[in-house]
């Protein structure tokens, strides 16, 4: 089984171009960035940024959420991208476990996503499209958009097993999180969140905790959001006491506050250190590279490390570490 691509994940911010541009120079295979419009900064503009600076790493949002940009927004953007970095975009999209319940709402129903999908394709190959009740169609003024079709690839972002029939049965690949998406994937591409030990370096030090705590509270985070039992969690029950003790009107604010990027304040209180190191990908390289060949064995085409903590420099430095001497990590 080949060895998967590494590549990396943003939570969107100001530097992401440029650390973009610093993947590419460490072979990363492709960079994709969040579109959570509460939490980070827009991902498509960050995309545009990145492709000016660069000239060959791939570029993908990780995930797109149609509930929150109209099909043509969309599909400009798309246009926007491949007019800079041709043949270079994948669009990754999902139901919006964080884009949407950050702002308070439930994810999208998947039955909604495919028809999305379709039409931007179609769009995108020049055809019109029938869409809120109306035919649509995009109309540039000649030399204002790139020759059509465009073409790209989708990835879709599932966990259960709806959406990894919805995924299996309309997307180029699939993105996964903690599932397992099973068998027959050409492409799988797998988050790692989590960090890169130093040799002799405790997994319960304040670099570790700064670097990959997010990777560890936001599997409380997604327990309490699915209605999973918490109490299979360390300090669990505590931690549901808590969040269940906030204001309603404002939970989603303060449960969601530095998701996947940093530890809030609560969090920090109440979700021990010592889940970092068994929860998260954080070890030592060579335990880390383990678990890639793993993966790989298991149909992983893809492994998508998402840096975080004060020094995005170094963590994607050590990341690129993993790749297998003998194999470019492109």
């Amino acid at each position: 089984m080949p060895t998967p691509k590494l590549s990396c994940a943003f939570y969107t911010g100001p530097d992401t171009p440029d650390h973009i541009a610093l993947a590419e120079r460490l072979g990363y295979h492709r960079a994709w960035v969040y579109d959570s419009p509460a939490l980070c900064l827009d991902a498509w503009s960050t995309l545009a940024r990145a492709a000016d600076r660069t000239e060959r790493i791939g570029l993908a949002t990780g995930v797109a959420v149609p509930a929150l940009r109209h099909l043509f927004v969309t599909a400009s953007a798309i246009a926007t991208i491949e007019s800079i970095a041709p043949g270079r975009f994948t669009f990754g999209v999902g139901t919006g476990f964080t884009g949407l319940r950050a702002l308070g709402h439930k994810p999208m129903k998947w039955a909604d996503i495919p028809p999305y999908v379709q039409a931007l394709k179609a769009l995108l190959r020049g055809e019109s499209v029938r869409w809120e009740g109306k035919t649509m169609q995009l109309m540039h003024a000649t030399g204002y958009l790139p020759e059509l079709p465009i073409d790209f690839e989708v990835y879709m972002a599932a966990e259960g097993p709806k959406g990894l029939a919805v995924a299996r049965e309309h997307a180029d690949g699939v993105l996964t999180v903690n599932a397992d998406p099973g068998e027959g994937w050409e492409k799988s591409a797998r988050w790692a969140l989590g960090t890169v030990l130093d040799d002799g370096e405790s997994p319960t030090s304040d670099r570790v905790w700064a670097a990959a705590g997010h990777a560890a509270v936001v599997l409380y985070h997604l327990y309490y959001e699915a209605g999973y039992d918490l109490n299979t969690l360390p300090n669990g029950a505590a931690w549901a006491e808590m969040i269940s003790s906030l204001s309603a009107e404002e939970r989603h604010v303060l449960l969601h506050k530095g998701h996947l990027m940093e530890v809030s304040e609560h969090d920090d209180r109440l979700i021990p250190r010592e889940t970092v190191e068994p929860m998260t990908f954080t070890g030592t390289v060579e335990v880390l590279r383990a678990r890639i060949e793993e993966m790989g064995a298991k149909g992983i085409s893809e492994v998508v490390y998402q840096p975080a903590g004060p020094d995005i420099r170094r963590e994607l430095e050590a990341f690129a570490q993993l790749a297998p001497a003998t194999t470019a990590v492109n």
